[in-house]
């Protein structure tokens, strides 16, 4: 999911727990989101960061950033009265005239690889307060010489922005991983002056310098031990998540599948503005959840409230979102 120039946004800064955050800062930046200083918030932009074990398998969840979207029935539940929508977001104690969406890239330490999946928005994102991947890897320990593997759950702006540095790749030592009808898809010329356009620049500028060094994947295809793929398309004709088992323990990566953990989960029916084929992505969401929902698993979400891991329960017609606690650290 991108944020559209179309949308008016600004920068936003949760005043959440970042593992490695200093207490005063904290303190600070929520002092000042509580007042709406967000000047101020701007210039104490810290590393947000949340690690936890699945079997043996070490998750570290990278806040790359957070924007703050108008109009949220302009994005979500397209296809109902804004008031439908406006009235969900009521009920939830959520503002119904703005929303945010924030952005969380992460790793898996399988101990034999460091694997890291999507990049955020990179440097272009930095003046913005986003593309913040490259300073949470370092405060978690991690260089970006140390990642291994890149895997990459679709192609849009906010997943690839990160692969590359000041013209260079920014993995300098990874190996990457991309479905192959997502890159077949933004690389053809057949993009060009199409509302795709800006998409397919972007592929051509981040990804496709890669392609030697890429390995092109589909249904049932392996990332790396203990990490398959699965085809999820609608949100884009070769979005992917990714299925992670270690030690008898799973998890889902679904990516940009549900892009709001009310609007999208509740009514996983209701359209997004950003998914290509609406239908399709309806359809995926049902699916992968539905999946989700009976097998009791957790799942990362890309766009969900950050650390962006929890459960989905069936509610009513979709899904509650149950965020995680400590379920993972004993």
């Amino acid at each position: 999911m991108e944020m559209s120039k179309g949308i008016g946004r600004r920068t936003f800064f949760a005043a959440g727990v970042g593992l490695l955050a200093a207490p005063v800062i904290l303190r600070q930046t929520a002092a000042m989101a509580a007042n709406g200083d967000d000047r101020k918030m701007d210039a104490t932009t810290q590393p947000q960061l949340n690690q936890f074990k699945l079997g043996s398998f070490k998750f570290t969840v990278v806040k790359d950033g957070g924007t703050v979207g108008e109009k949220p029935n302009e994005t979500f539940g397209t296809n109902q009265p804004p008031e439908t929508v406006q009235a969900l977001l009521a009920k939830n104690f959520l503002p119904t005239d703005k929303f945010v969406n924030t952005y969380a890239p992460f790793v898996v330490d399988t101990g034999s690889d460091v694997i890291l999946v999507d990049t955020g928005f990179g440097e272009a994102g930095r003046p913005k307060g986003t593309g913040q991947l490259a300073a949470g890897l370092k405060a978690a320990g991690y260089s970006l010489d140390d990642i291994t593997v890149v895997a990459l759950t679709h192609l849009h702006g906010d997943h690839i922005g990160g692969l590359m540095e000041g013209g260079k790749p920014a993995f300098a030592k990874a190996r990457y991983v991309a479905g192959k009808t997502e890159y077949d898809f933004w690389t053809d010329k057949a993009r060009e002056g199409t509302p795709a356009e800006g998409g397919h620049k972007a592929v051509l500028a981040n990804v496709a310098p890669l392609a030697e060094k890429m390995t092109f994947i589909g249904e049932g295809d392996t990332v790396a031990s203990g990490i398959t793929a699965m085809l999820a398309p609608g949100h884009t004709p070769g979005h992917m998540i990714f299925n992670i088992e270690s030690d008898g323990k799973r998890l889902v990566a679904t990516g940009d599948t549900a892009n709001h953990y009310i609007l999208s989960l509740e009514n996983p029916t209701w359209e997004v503005r950003f998914d290509m084929d609406k239908a399709q992505a309806a359809a995926t969401r049902k699916k992968v959840f539905d999946m989700i929902a009976t097998d009791k698993v957790p799942f990362l979400g890309y766009h969900m409230p950050f650390p962006a891991v929890g459960y989905a329960e069936v509610y009513e017609s979709g899904y509650r979102f149950v965020p995680k606690t400590y379920q993972f650290d004993l």
